[in-house]
This record gives structure tokens, C-alpha cells and sequence, in this order.
């Protein structure tokens, strides 16, 4: 009989941490998604029209509509790489078609686009509401209204100058931006789509109004875009200023009106950042936001720009509206004087409200890219390092924002300037994206949900002859923008290159710093990579405590939640979300994710904190899109019965429960209920439940049920009415009063809540209470103050 002998591996006296490599995410409708993109693609609209015109002249119209009717195919590039597994956005397409040389050059071209993008929307703003003041100023002076405010000594109209003044409104719009994301701005779908219904109104006025004064007032078509129509100013002609070549070779003149216009369609790459947040079914989703996406911005961009062409007369058309066409469009549609103006405002507010949020777009996209290229240690860690107070990339955010800043006082407000080297960066990020995906084509033979239509089967080879077309269409265009775009070749080429070389040495030097940290990570914790966050993972029971770590500077939330936890019969988890930028994967492959020195500093903090109570943790690390969502679809997964955080430098507890439980309800059945804890650094806890919850009822609202419950049983065949019973018969009739009456309903719902807080007063059941202020149903049950100190906890005060 042989003997079995035991072996007994020695303990590591490493902490065990899980790295997650499925990203928590917020999901949203298709129309929200949409509403996302065209809050950056629809910008365009309001300047696109004029910029064209003053290079090639009044055939632009047609460019325009060509080059919105040829971003349907561009879309459908950017839609067939969001099917695949590799997901990101351009640069993670180019790196892993490419490698990363090309994806570098690719994300600084697409840096240039998006540094560009924030002046030219603030600029653009700034000269729609000087256009609608200056015009205001001139009918002043010609009714004689406020005559001694509004006419200079010699009798003319006093006017604001219109690209200083411009440069100036950008340049407080992108301050507003700069310090809503250095706090970290809120980011909202809902936002979104409350002011795409808002453009959707001015659209739909725009257009039927200008289609019918077309009709009235027998306006002509511009003319057709063949080479004898196009009159190209001095600065489209760039480096063949001084050349014949243009007018020899028709087709070239044709390629270059469409290259100057190719800024119509800017907004593409935000398609690929919104991709990863779409519900399920997300290609299905996918494909209708692009649908929606293409038909609007046709519409607007496209059809907007032929009647603004149609309807303004050519002598005040570019000299005067250029920079704001659809609000010079509302000053000669038919009808009275008054009618035009009201709409011009309308078109202003509605104007400035989508162009401020591209600057923000561009303020939020750009420091995505640049999260992304630091999380592959391309840029340095500390860019990486968060805001002290805020927690948010505040460097790169700068950076971006001062980028932005040097290029409006640059070009101060110049329209032309800035459109001309937009285009620089719009184009190039697009054919580097559809060369990555023409490469993976052949490289990557894997799952693809969907592919640019028009392929050709031969034998066992495919040919992709419509993704190969849109490539050549692109590459084309953009060789040709080389030679015509002299101010956007210049400067486009400098920003690129100085980029490139940022990237190049600092991911050189990153790579020395990312081994030794990696190695110290190896040395102190055990690392795993699991794809899915679940209690088999960390090897936790039921019921956890999950506790939330930003700084290692301030661990007050995870000493709270030590005190109050009794480690051998409940679990605690530190949870550490790695923020992902705009544009990210939804799944990060375990050799990608780099840990930095702040990262680093967090986990051994928290260690030391647990050691010093004498208590186990288990550490977690997730990647994330929101915190809110990676907070609760980790609480949901691991089963948590409590989740404890710091408060908040930019929220109230209350509104850091609000989101809790917005993102609460967003989780799919089954969800489990649990008590959200915000810790306040002088030890004070204000406690939330999260989740439906049985409402408090007071002595006489219990005595009433009771009362109806003797009154009804005396009634034949009621003898087996219960308590509940009545509560269900009492809220179902509500429910159907509702249905009938919403308005009278409410009244006497409103009229009850007021007779019954007459009742209520201090040491009431309800008076501590926190009603509900939104989906989520985060309740405040107590509030209590404790004095935490390494090692105990005393309870000072109940308020």
C-alpha cells in the first residue's frame, strides 16, 4: 500500500491583486450615440459652406454635398473596424495593422484634427455672435435707434471687429472647457440629445423656410462643378500658386475643390469612441446611429449649404456672411424684417450651443487619444498622474487646452487660416485608418461582423474593392491637399513631426521606467489577469464590503471601512478604477495594462493600511469608462452588500448617491441591493440605500391600513384579506388614476405630501430622510459621525 505524501508549497508573502481586463462601461441607445457624434460632425455645418466657397468659389455647394454623400462610405470603414475585435479607435486600428511608427504618425495627425477642431467650433461661435451683433448695430443706425450709442461722429454704424472679437469669445470658451475637464466634466449622452432636438428645430424652420423662399423668389442652382466653374482663390492654390497645372489637367482642379472641402465631414473618429458604450445588439446599434448620423448631416451639412448658396445674394455673401452662412441664410428668407432677426437669434444661440460643444468634444477627445497612447507607455507617466483635488489627467488636459489657445491667438480668429489646416488633420487620420484596415484585411483573417460592401471573390481571394476604393479616394485627396494646402502642409507637418518625436523619445524612456515598475509590482503583489470581475476570481464569500481608492495620500474612506468590518466573517475589497480615455477598447488584453508609479504607490498604501489593522483585503483593479458604472457593475458582480467612498471633491454625498443609483438602475436583472457609505476625511459617514426599498410609514399610516383591513373583513368572502392586500389594491387604483388622470393625479398627490409634512417634525420617522431624486432610489437612511483613527472608531454624533 503506498503512502501519500503531502506537500506543502511555501507562502508567498505577496498580496494578491486581480487585474480585470473587461472594461465597465455605460450603455446607450443608437440615438444617443448619434447624437454624440453629430454634436462634433454637425459643427461643421456652420462654417464648411463659406470656408469652401472663398477657395474654389460658388460651385462649392456641390463639393460639399459630394464630400457628405462620400462620407457614407468613409463611415462604413470606421463601422467595419468597430466590428472587430480590435477596437479603439484609429491609433489602436493603425498599431495593429501598421505597427507602432505609423501609429504614431496616425494619432499625431488625428492630435492635429482635434487641436484644431476646439478654435475653429470657438471661432466660429464667436463670429456668429458678432455677425448677429454687428448686424443689430446696423439696424439700429438705419431706424435710428439709440442713434448716440450706435453711430460713430461720422454717421456710420460702430461695428465690433469681427475676428478680434471672435478670437476672444473662443478663447472664453475654451477656458470654461479647460476648467470643466481639469474638474472632470460630466459626461451625458442626454446633454447630447437635448441639443440635437434643439438643432433638429432650427434645422427643420431652416430648411423648409429657405426651400420655400427658393420656390417664392425663383432663386437658380449654383453652378455645376465642372473645371471651367471653379475659381480658386490665391491661398487654395498653395504651392501651385504660380503654376499652369491646374488649368491643363480639369480632373486635378476637381480634386482640389474636393480636398477643400473634405472639412464638411470632420467628426468621423467620434464614431469609434461612442462605439464601445452602444447597448446590445451593438453592430445592429452601430449601423442605424451611422444611418442616422449620414442622412442628418446630408441634409444639414449638405442641402443647408446649396440654399445658403441660392438664397444670399452674391455681393454680401462671402464678403460679408462667409463666417456665419446659415445665420446670413435666415436674413433673406421671405417674410417681415422682425420674423428674420428673432430666427437669426435662434440660429445664433442654437449655433453656439453645438460649436461650444465641440470645443468640448475636441478638449475631451484629444485628452482621450493621449490617455491612450500613455496606457501603452507612449507618453510619459506624468502626464498620467492625476489631479490631486479632482483626480483627473489635469496635465494632459492642459496640454491640450493650452495647444488650443496658442492656435486662436495665432491665427487670431481667422476662419480661412484655421479651416484650411483642419482639413490637414481630418484627412490624414482618415486614410491612415482606411490603410490600417485595407493591411488587415490580409493580416487578419478573424470574425468581422461587417464589412465595407463590394468585395470581389476570386478563386479563395478576396479583393475589397470598396474598401480599396475609398483608400484611393483618400490617399488621393490628400497627396493633392499636400500641394494646394500650403498653409495646412506647413504647419500640419511641423505639429506631426514635433509630435512624433514627443512620442518616440518618451516612449523610450517609458519603457526603462514601465520594467523596473513592473518588476517592484511582481516582487510585492501577485498579479492576475482575469477577463471577467466575479467572486471565484478574488475567492471571496457573499455579502463583501467593497471600498473604493483614489489616493494614497488620503485613505480615510478604506480606514472607515476597516474599523467597521470584521475580516474573518465579511470580505473587503479595494477596488482601484484605471480610467480609460474616449475611444477606448472594450477589452484590454492583461500585457497591455502598464502599471504606473501612482498606481504602484496606491496598492502598496493600501497594504500597509490593512497591515496596520491587523486585517486581510483583496485588491482589484478595473478598468472603467465611468466610475459610477464600474463601481456598481463591480458591486453587482461580486455580490457586495456595501460599497464605502470617499466624498467626493466635486460632489455632495447626495449627488454621489444620485449617480450610484442612476448607474444602479442601468444594470441589468439581476441586480442586488446594497448600502452606498460616503466617507468625509474627518471620519463623518452618511449611508445610502441603493436599490427598491420598503417605504417608512408612520404609526398613524399603519393604524389606517389596519382600521380599513377590520372595516373590509366584516364583508362577506373576506375573511382571508391580509394587510397587504389593501397596499396593493391602494397602489394599482393610483396607478390607474395616473394612466387616466396624470394632471389630477398629481395635484392630489402633491396636496397629500403637503398635508402630511405639517405632521412631520424632529425625532419624526421621516425626518432624516432623503426622498428620492431619481432613478437608482438613493435613499439616505442615516447619517452618522465617527472619528476614525488607525485602529478604532467612536462614535460622536447622530444627526
Amino acid at each position: 500500500m503506498g503512502s501519500k505524501q503531502t506537500i506543502n508549497k511555501p507562502q508567498s508573502n505577496r498580496v494578491r491583486l486581480v487585474v480585470a481586463s473587461s472594461v465597465m462601461l455605460t450603455f446607450i441607445s443608437f440615438w444617443r450615440a448619434a447624437a454624440i457624434v453629430l454634436n462634433d460632425l454637425g459643427s461643421s455645418a456652420f462654417y464648411a459652406g463659406g470656408i469652401a466657397e472663398e477657395a474654389v468659389g460658388k460651385a462649392a455647394p456641390w463639393f460639399i454635398l459630394g464630400v457628405m454623400l462620400f462620407s457614407f462610405a468613409v463611415r462604413a470603414v470606421y463601422v467595419e473596424s468597430c466590428s472587430m475585435f480590435t477596437r479603439g479607435g484609429v491609433y489602436r486600428i493603425v498599431k495593429e495593422a501598421l505597427g507602432g511608427t505609423f501609429a504614431k504618425l496616425s494619432v499625431s495627425a488625428l492630435m492635429f484634427d482635434y487641436i484644431l477642431t476646439g478654435p475653429i467650433s470657438g471661432v466660429s461661435a464667436g463670429q456668429y455672435i458678432v455677425g448677429l451683433l454687428n448686424e443689430l448695430l446696423r439696424l439700429c443706425a438705419t431706424h435710428h435707434w439709440a442713434s448716440r450709442l450706435v453711430l460713430h461722429s461720422s454717421g456710420s454704424a460702430r461695428q465690433l471687429p469681427v475676428n478680434g472679437t471672435s478670437a476672444a469669445i473662443a478663447a472664453l470658451v475654451t477656458t470654461y472647457f479647460w476648467w470643466q475637464n481639469t474638474k472632470g466634466i460630466e459626461e451625458s449622452s442626454d446633454k447630447a440629445l437635448k441639443v440635437m432636438k434643439i438643432t433638429t428645430v432650427m434645422v427643420v424652420i431652416l430648411l423648409s423656410w429657405g426651400v420655400f423662399s427658393a420656390i417664392h423668389v425663383g432663386a437658380h442652382l449654383p453652378p455645376w462643378p465642372t473645371p471651367d466653374n471653379l475659381h480658386f482663390s490665391a491661398d487654395a492654390l498653395g504651392f501651385l500658386k504660380h503654376t499652369g497645372f491646374m488649368r491643363t489637367l480639369g480632373l486635378f482642379g476637381v480634386l482640389m475643390a474636393f480636398g477643400h472641402s473634405v472639412l464638411a465631414m470632420s467628426g468621423e473618429e467620434s464614431l469609434a469612441q461612442v462605439n464601445r458604450e452602444i447597448e446590445h445588439p451593438k453592430l445592429k446599434n452601430l449601423k442605424r446611429a451611422a444611418i442616422v448620423i449620414a442622412i442628418y448631416s446630408f441634409i444639414f451639412t449638405g442641402i443647408g449649404t446649396l440654399l445658403a448658396v441660392m438664397l444670399i445674394p452674391d455681393a454680401v455673401r462671402v464678403p460679408v456672411y462667409r463666417d456665419n452662412l446659415i445665420a446670413g441664410m435666415a436674413m433673406f428668407m421671405v417674410g417681415p424684417l422682425a420674423v428674420r432677426i428673432c430666427f437669426r437669434v435662434f440660429v445664433v444661440i442654437v449655433g453656439f450651443l453645438i460649436l461650444g460643444g465641440a470645443v468640448n468634444t475636441a478638449i475631451v477627445g484629444s485628452t482621450g487619444v493621449l490617455m491612450r497612447v500613455a496606457e501603452d507607455g507612449v507618453l510619459s507617466d506624468w502626464f498620467r498622474k492625476p489631479q490631486r483635488k479632482y483626480g483627473t489627467s489635469f496635465r494632459i488636459v492642459n496640454l491640450v487646452a493650452g495647444l488650443q489657445m496658442f492656435t486662436i491667438f495665432v491665427t487670431r480668429g481667422n476662419v480661412i487660416m484655421l479651416g484650411e489646416a483642419y482639413a490637414f488633420g481630418v484627412i490624414w487620420s482618415f486614410t491612415f485608418n482606411a490603410l490600417a484596415m485595407l493591411v488587415l484585411r490580409w493580416k487578419y483573417k478573424g470574425e468581422r461582423g461587417w464589412k465595407v460592401p463590394l468585395n470581389i471573390r476570386i478563386g479563395k481571394t478576396e479583393i475589397p474593392l470598396g474598401l480599396l476604393c475609398v483608400f484611393l479616394v483618400l490617399l488621393t485627396t490628400a497627396i493633392v491637399n499636400l500641394f494646394t494646402k500650403s498653409v495646412a502642409t506647413v504647419s500640419g507637418v511641423i505639429f506631426a513631426a514635433a509630435f512624433f518625436v514627443i512620442f518616440s523619445l518618451s516612449e523610450r524612456d517609458n519603457k526603462r521606467r514601465h520594467d523596473l515598475t513592473t518588476l517592484q509590482m511582481k516582487e510585492h503583489f501577485q498579479l492576475e489577469h482575469q477577463d471577467n470581475v466575479g467572486r471565484e476570481a478574488l475567492d471571496i464569500r457573499p455579502g463583501a464590503v467593497v471600498v473604493t481608492m483614489r489616493d494614497s495620500a488620503a485613505p480615510f474612506a478604506l480606514k472607515w471601512a476597516l474599523t467597521h468590518t470584521n475580516t474573518d466573517d465579511q470580505d473587503l475589497v479595494v477596488l482601484a478604477a484605471r480610467m480609460m480615455g474616449a475611444g477606448g477598447p472594450e477589452y484590454v488584453d492583461a500585457s497591455e495594462q502598464l502599471f504606473s508609479e501612482h498606481e504602484q504607490m496606491l496598492f502598496t498604501k493600501a497594504v500597509s493600511v490593512a497591515e496596520s489593522f491587523g486585517k486581510h483585503i483583496s485588491l482589484l483593479v478595473v478598468p472603467a469608462g465611468d466610475i459610477f458604472s464600474a463601481l456598481v457593475q463591480t458591486a453587482n458582480s461580486l455580490d457586495a452588500a456595501a460599497v464605502v467612498s470617499g466624498l467626493s471633491t466635486k460632489l455632495t454625498a447626495e449627488e454621489q448617491a444620485y449617480h450610484v443609483g442612476q448607474a444602479w438602475e442601468a444594470l441589468p436583472e439581476p441586480k442586488r441591493q446594497f448600502t452606498f457609505y460616503v466617507i468625509k476625511p474627518d471620519g463623518e459617514s452618511l449611508s445610502f440605500h441603493i436599490g427598491p426599498h420598503a417605504p417608512t410609514i408612520e404609526p398613524h399610516e399603519v393604524q389606517l391600513v389596519h382600521r380599513l383591513w377590520l372595516n373590509i373583513r366584516r364583508a362577506p368572502d373576506m375573511e382571508d384579506l391580509h394587510h397587504s392586500d389593501i397596499l396593493t389594491y391602494a397602489l394599482t387604483r393610483m396607478a390607474t388614476e395616473f394612466a387616466r388622470d396624470k394632471q389630477g393625479t398629481l395635484k392630489d398627490l402633491q396636496r397629500c405630501i403637503d398635508e402630511s409634512h405639517h405632521r412631520r417634525g424632529l425625532g419624526g420617522a421621516r425626518h432624516e430622510e432623503l426622498d428620492e431624486a431619481g432613478p437608482g432610489y438613493a435613499i439616505r437612511a442615516s447619517k452618522t459621525a465617527h472619528r476614525t483613527d488607525d485602529h478604532e472608531a467612536n462614535t460622536v454624533k447622530t444627526k
